[in-house]
């Protein structure tokens, strides 16, 4: 496929973030502006035009249907050598990683992975067998708590030493047993896919530097949704050849009880100093009426990346305020 044809229907903003010469990038992506469209048509143009191995691609979305559409529209642009990217969620990313190294820290290549219902009723287990009050200790609340924790990279020990009051004493408690009696087992819950990864890259740097090479661009999608976990993963994989392509909007960012960090997106220059940005503005979803709408009441918010949303469509309808 021509250059021509990979950048055809792309407005100029688009074009300049597919285009990207390399080193890292930040691209705010405001609601309905072919975000997906643009990380598609870049990878794209990373294969036919800048003779990027597709096997040196790593692609990351949140959901393993938004994987599904980001590998199918790349093949519908650039054929099968797509199958040679890896394009999955942060888990699926993690889980092929450790599936490979994981032995390295103690655990079984062939470990198991508890999901979020064997994770609770491990959870119950412990509660139950420290002898604690189940109607206080509730193990869904507190499975809960220990997935922050997790997210947040903060270790059992660490949770301990910092523990403010006894509850939260003994919610580090559960969690350093919990954390036990999943390694007796051999086994990982979903967080800690992501934890484990981080501990393999922060103490292991010739399997680092083997997935550094290995992922010499790294796309991100939905950059506001991921936690530090996700974030150190990223920052990590992207510290050799500095090929890190995330978008993101942080005016989007409605996951923080789960761990996400809006500052993640809002730091990321931080860590690259040298990040090109560029603002999708160009809303191809909504009114003007209700973009300006939209504008007006997020404008309010002072910890994000400004922006102005507009279109090319009529102004539409007036809001109408029902009571």
């Amino acid at each position: 496929m021509t250059s021509s044809q990979i950048l055809q229907n792309l407005n100029p903003a688009q074009n300049d973030a597919v285009i990207h010469r390399g080193g890292p990038m930040l691209v705010v992506a405001g609601a309905g502006s072919g975000k997906t469209r643009v990380l598609t048509h870049r990878i794209a143009h990373l294969i036919e035009q800048d003779n990027v191995n597709p096997f040196q691609i790593l692609a990351i979305t949140f959901t393993n249907k938004a994987a599904q559409e980001m590998k199918d529209r790349v093949a519908a642009l650039v054929g099968p050598v797509a199958e040679n990217m890896w394009v999955s969620t942060f888990h699926s990313a993690c889980v092929r990683m450790l599936r490979r190294d994981a032995e390295q820290l103690g655990y079984p290549r062939a470990f198991s992975i508890y999901d979020q219902a064997d994770a609770v009723r491990l959870t119950g287990y412990v509660i139950r067998d420290l002898g604690l009050d189940t109607k206080k200790f509730v193990a869904r609340s507190i499975h809960a708590q220990i997935s922050n924790l997790k997210n947040e990279l903060v270790e059992s020990q660490s949770a301990l030493d910092n523990a403010a009051s006894i509850f939260e004493r003994k919610i580090a408690e559960i969690y350093s047993e919990y954390q036990r009696r999943l390694r007796v087992a051999g086994a990982m819950d979903f967080d800690d896919l992501l934890t484990v990864t981080v501990e393999l890259f922060r103490n292991h740097s010739n399997t680092l530097a083997h997935y550094q090479e290995r992922f010499q661009h790294v796309l991100v999608d939905e950059y506001q949704d991921t936690n530090p976990a996700q974030n150190e993963i990223v920052l990590k994989l992207g510290d050799r050849h500095r090929n890190v392509f995330v978008v993101g909007d942080s005016d989007q960012s409605v996951y923080a009880f789960r761990g996400a960090d809006i500052r993640n997106i809002l730091d990321f220059e931080k860590a690259f100093p040298d990040t090109g940005i560029v603002v999708l503005d160009q809303n191809y979803r909504s009114t003007q009426t209700i973009l300006d709408a939209a504008n007006s009441v997020i404008a309010n918010n002072y910890g994000r990346k400004p922006k102005d949303l507009w279109t090319d469509k009529s102004a539409g309808d007036k809001i109408v305020l029902y009571r």
